[in-house]
C-alpha cells in the first residue's frame, strides 16, 4: 500500500525537532516498574511491527510506515543493523523503540513510545534509558532522534532529561492520507 497521487490528504503543520547526545549519561537507568521488561524481538513479522506501530503512533499522526508497502517493512526488519525492542508489563506489549545502526558510527532511535494503556505509569524515562543504554553498549559515536509537535507533549522534555541536545528545529507540512483514519489534532491542521 503506497501513497497514490490521487489520494486525498489533509495538510498537517509540524516542527520537528533533531537531537543528538554525545557521551552515555553518568548515572545509571533507572529501575522498571515491577512487571515490566524489555526484549528485543529478534523475529519481528510485518505485521507485529505494524501493530505496534499503529498502536503506539495513532494519537500522534505516525502516518509514514502506514503506508510503506510490506515488502519494504520486511526488508528493514531483516537488515540486521535494525533492531525492535519491546517492553512488556506483565507479558502484554506496553510499548516499543526501533535502532537504526544505518547510520554508523552514530545510532538513530528511529522510533520510540509507549501504548495509549501505558502512558502515565512510570516507565516513559526508564524505557527511554534503556534505549539510550543499549545504544551505548554499541560504542557509537552519537546518538540521535527526532521528536514533534504532533508527538507526546512530554516527548521533547523526556529526551532533554535522558542527555540529548537540541541541534536544529524545522517546520515540515506533511500530507497526510484521510484513507488512514488518523486523528488529527486541529492545532496541527492547516
Amino acid at each position: 500500500m503506497s501513497l497514490a497521487a490521487e489520494d486525498p490528504v489533509i495538510r498537517v503543520g509540524v516542527t520537528v525537532t533533531f537531537l543528538r547526545m554525545d557521551r552515555p549519561p553518568a548515572d545509571p537507568p533507572p529501575a522498571f516498574p515491577a512487571g515490566a521488561e524489555v526484549k528485543r524481538d529478534r523475529w519481528c513479522s510485518v505485521e507485529q511491527y505494524r501493530f505496534l506501530y499503529n498502536a503506539v503512533g495513532q494519537d500522534y499522526v505516525w502516518w509514514l510506515r502506514r503506508v510503506t508497502p510490506d515488502h519494504q517493512i520486511a526488508a528493514m526488519l531483516r537488515d540486521p543493523r535494525v533492531t525492535i525492542h519491546v517492553l512488556t508489563v506483565d507479558g502484554t506489549p506496553a510499548g516499543f523503540y526501533e535502532l537504526d545502526r544505518t547510520p554508523w558510527p552514530n545510532v538513530n532511535l528511529s522510533y520510540f513510545g509507549l501504548m495509549p494503556h501505558a502512558i502515565g505509569r512510570g516507565l516513559g524515562h526508564a524505557f527511554l534509558r534503556h534505549a539510550v543504554a543499549t545504544v551505548w553498549n554499541m560504542a557509537p559515536r552519537a546518538m540521535t532522534v527526532n521528536t514533534c509537535t504532533a508527538d507526546h507533549p512530554r516527548a521533547l522534555p523526556t529526551y532533554l532529561r535522558a542527555g540529548f541536545h537540541r541541534l536544529r528545529t524545522v517546520d515540515e507540512v506533511w500530507n497526510v492520507p484521510l484513507r488512514l483514519g488518523l486523528p488529527i489534532p486541529e492545532r496541527l491542521k492547516l
